[in-house]
């Protein structure tokens, strides 16, 4: 009888080969298991090998952040669901800046690339519903502002994870994400109180 996988050890290697990536160390199969208390055939049982290794560590990025995305409630203000979004966006990448470095490498391919695509839908959803109430224009293309936002979020949240600049300069997005909103149609004033509430 196939003895049942651990999850543990999954993460634990997941964990560790972020790490070494993050570190620009060699990532070899003994260095990989070195200090975790498996073998190297525990890459071979849970991943299949180095590759699914890659692709899984990539797809694990993705899940935190779909994760983190979810903990954020809709309300009836979805100007403010939009920069608390992309408040968590930036919070899942100073949480788990190992994993959020390999997630955009496009070197590694995606176990689940409709579930990593899953979390821009989230954005044009809350888009799609400030156009409904008439926070934004009708004629927004709301998957272009979602990428807009995205590129705003991740551009800071790179810039802070990679190092070359402090956590502070995430609060910066809240008046790039006000000025396109505005640009969308939102009320000036409105919009502000709503990107201050929803990253916050």
């Amino acid at each position: 009888m196939a003895r049942a996988k651990d999850p543990e050890v999954r993460a634990r290697l997941l964990e560790r080969a972020a790490h070494m990536l993050r570190t620009r160390q060699p990532v070899t199969l003994r260095a990989l298991v070195e200090g975790t208390g498996v073998s190297t055939m525990a890459v071979y049982t849970y991943f299949g090998g180095m590759d699914g290794l890659w692709k899984s560590l990539r797809q694990e990025g993705f899940t935190r952040l779909a994760a983190k995305l979810s903990e954020v409630p809709t309300t009836s203000d979805p100007v403010r669901d939009l920069a608390a979004l992309g408040a968590a966006y930036a919070a899942n990448a100073v949480e788990n800046p190992d994993l959020y470095r390999v997630m955009f490498d496009a070197g590694y391919e995606l176990e689940d690339a409709a579930a990593a695509d899953e979390t821009l839908h989230s954005l044009v959803r809350a888009a799609d519903r400030a156009k409904e109430i008439g926070r934004f224009r009708a004629d927004v293309d709301s998957a272009r502002l979602a990428r807009q936002g995205w590129v705003i979020g991740h551009g800071l949240a790179s810039l802070v994870t990679t190092g070359p600049l402090p956590q502070q300069v995430l609060a910066d997005a809240v008046p790039m994400l006000t000025a396109l909103f505005v640009s969308a149609g939102d009320d000036p004033d409105a919009c502000r109180r709503s990107v201050e509430a929803g990253w916050a």
